[in-house]
């Protein structure tokens, strides 16, 4: 506690004039510096500013900062630095450093950044992502050498442990740092028994690095298990902890409708355009996401579906589509409530054993809620509520990242306003004001006048037709993560022409469904929708998510009614005619001229 109050101080000594330190003046190497500098990042997060001169000291470090603020290059620098100084000084035996996460998005993350960081900087280092569905044979391939860095789940180290693919002798020789990412999430993920099992193995002068995003009784764990007298770094930057969980700059509405008309609601905002893109849905169970995915497609509205019961090639696919801007409407599945399914499922699994087709196991190491850097999303909409107020917060931190603005919408049905008072109670300051405010652009005249064909639509969507559409989905995804990964791996260009927004439904949507006719929408939907668009050609997101080579036609060319004119054809002044004009008196020439 003693360490914490130092810094804390320390830190406020600092906020009049040192808080414009460059990365140069925190001691980074210059060639990170200049990597830093090719990637677009000018000056350090207040998490980087405190962690990467302790870290580099060789202090063991907590640091606990809201997602988005920077928390992966805070460990990230100051551990390349290292490994660039120390790297040529001995042979080793084992990996440098091991960093490991809940998820295997956020690893193939994580290897990005490294490894985009080394090419940047020109130094050999080697970095390696493992999996536990990775074989022995690949394991050994992946390891020989050995690797400086491994990035890795928890799962993944004792299986190489029993393998025999790594030594526990050479990680106590070899091993200088441990990174724990998002380490509120590791023993949520049941990953306690692999970290005590890979703990007992690591020396103890292995410098040891926690990174949260919420202090928990896991995290608490975590330290006693790992760290030795740690430097304990909480940085909430607008005042408390709540208000560093909640970013000032994303605004947060609610909408109370029936659970029935959530698909109307929905459907009613994309569809009037009262909402910026790019937008990232939530649902809490894969059949509701490929419901409410077959729903749009109805009204012309492409999105794809990311859950856990995707290989994962695909799913790191579907996101580099999405963060690229491919397509605007990503349907996600909240992977708490997912394993939570899952749970259920295995408890029944004598009742499905008489059952021909076999389930497709869902990914213990998927997580979409946490982790991932989804790029450029603007708008967050809780389709379902979270069974949380801090799946909640995790769900919004998806936008507003690095200090951009964002929105979120949360549909509340009545059953599920318990939880919402659960979650306005934790989100209320000081005051009486609630920060989750009602939605003021949406009126119940456009809801309403959307109804019938919302209705109408939602009948088609049996649970036969979802049933169907996910096991398509999740086939066509197999095939294409198994059979085509040799190929995308020497032509990476062709990853463009798999899309992942594709049409689901056996039968095309009707034409008539795509556009609403302006009198449908009442004058405060227009003109609110105006706004919304407005807003978005200021923050240049005017061609956001339409695919390079194509122009989208305007909408006047597709309506048949409006290429009629009353007007009559305008005659040229010279000449005493029009071009038609001419025309018919060459074919009297030619008429006269054959008889």
């Amino acid at each position: 506690m003693e360490k914490l109050s130092e810094v804390v101080e320390h830190e406020e000594e600092k906020e009049d004039g040192e808080d414009d330190l460059s990365f140069e003046e925190l001691g980074l190497d210059p060639r990170l510096v200049r990597a830093l500098i090719k990637k677009g990042i000018q000056k350090p997060t207040p998490i980087q500013h405190v962690a990467i001169p302790l870290i580099l000291e060789g202090k063991d470090v907590v640091a606990r900062a809201k997602t988005g603020s920077g928390k992966t290059f805070a460990y990230l620098l100051p551990l390349l630095q290292k490994l660039f100084t120390g790297s040529s000084t001995k042979k080793k035996s084992g990996p440098s450093a091991v960093v490991l996460v809940p998820t295997r998005e956020l690893s193939q993350q994580v290897y990005k950044e490294i490894s985009s960081l080394i090419e940047f900087c020109r130094v050999q280092v080697k970095v390696v992502p493992l999996t536990s569905s990775m074989s022995h044979s690949d394991l050994r391939t992946a390891l020989a050498g050995p690797p400086d860095i491994i990035v890795a789940t928890p799962a993944c180290i004792p299986k190489c442990l029993s393998a025999g693919v790594l030594q526990p002798t050479s990680i106590n020789e070899s091993l200088e740092i441990l990174v724990l990412d998002e380490a509120d999430l590791l023993l949520s993920y049941g990953y306690e028994d692999d970290i005590k099992a890979f703990a007992a193995h690591v020396p103890r002068s292995c410098q040891c690095l926690l990174m949260s995003a919420t202090s928990s009784e896991d995290v608490d764990k975590l330290k006693k298990l790992i760290l030795h007298n740690p430097f304990i770094l909480s940085l909430p930057e607008v005042g408390d902890i709540k208000d560093d969980l909640i970013p000032k700059n994303v605004q947060q509405f609610w909408i109370s409708c029936d659970a029935r008309d959530k698909l109307l609601h929905i459907l009613s905002l994309l569809k009037l355009d009262l909402v910026q893109k790019k937008v990232l849905i939530f649902t809490n169970t894969i059949d509701m996401g490929f419901r409410l995915k077959l729903f749009l497609e109805k009204f012309g509205i492409k999105s794809a579906v990311l859950n856990a019961e995707l290989p994962q090639n695909s799913r790191l696919h579907i996101l580099e589509e999405f963060n690229a801007g491919l397509f605007d409407y990503l349907i996600a599945t909240d992977d708490s409530q997912t394993k939570e399914k899952e749970a259920n499922e295995e408890s029944n699994v004598d009742k499905r054993k008489s059952r021909k087709r076999a389930k497709q196991k869902i990914d213990s190491e998927f997580g979409v809620v946490r982790g991932i850097d989804f790029k450029n999303v603007y708008t967050v909409i809780n389709f379902e509520l979270p069974p949380s107020a801090s799946g909640y917060i995790h769900r919004i931190g998806r936008t507003g990242r690095a200090y951009n603005t964002g929105a979120s919408i949360s549909l509340v049905s009545p059953d599920e306003m318990d939880i919402f008072g659960e979650i306005q109670s934790f989100l209320r300051t000081d005051g009486d004001t609630d920060i989750i405010v009602p939605f003021p652009l949406l009126t119940k005249n456009a809801v309403e006048s959307l109804r019938y064909r919302a209705e109408d639509v939602s009948k088609s969507v049996t649970k036969i037709a979802i049933r169907e559409s996910r096991a398509l989905d999740l086939r066509n995804e197999i095939l294409n993560s198994e059979k085509l990964k040799a190929h995308f791996d020497s032509n990476p260009r062709d990853l463009d022409l798999l899309k992942h927004d594709k049409i689901l439904s056996k039968k095309p949507p009707a034409p008539h469904l795509r556009d609403i006719p302006d009198y449908l929408v009442d004058p405060v939907t227009q003109e609110a929708s105006k706004i919304i668009k407005l807003a978005r050609a200021a923050m240049g997101n005017t061609q956001s998510g339409r695919r390079r080579g194509f122009k989208r036609k305007s909408r006047n060319d597709k309506d048949p009614l409006k290429t009629f004119s009353a007007e009559a054809p305008k005659r040229s002044r010279r000449g005493g005619g029009n071009r038609e004009g001419k025309n018919d008196d060459q074919n009297r020439r030619k008429k006269k001229n054959s008889v």
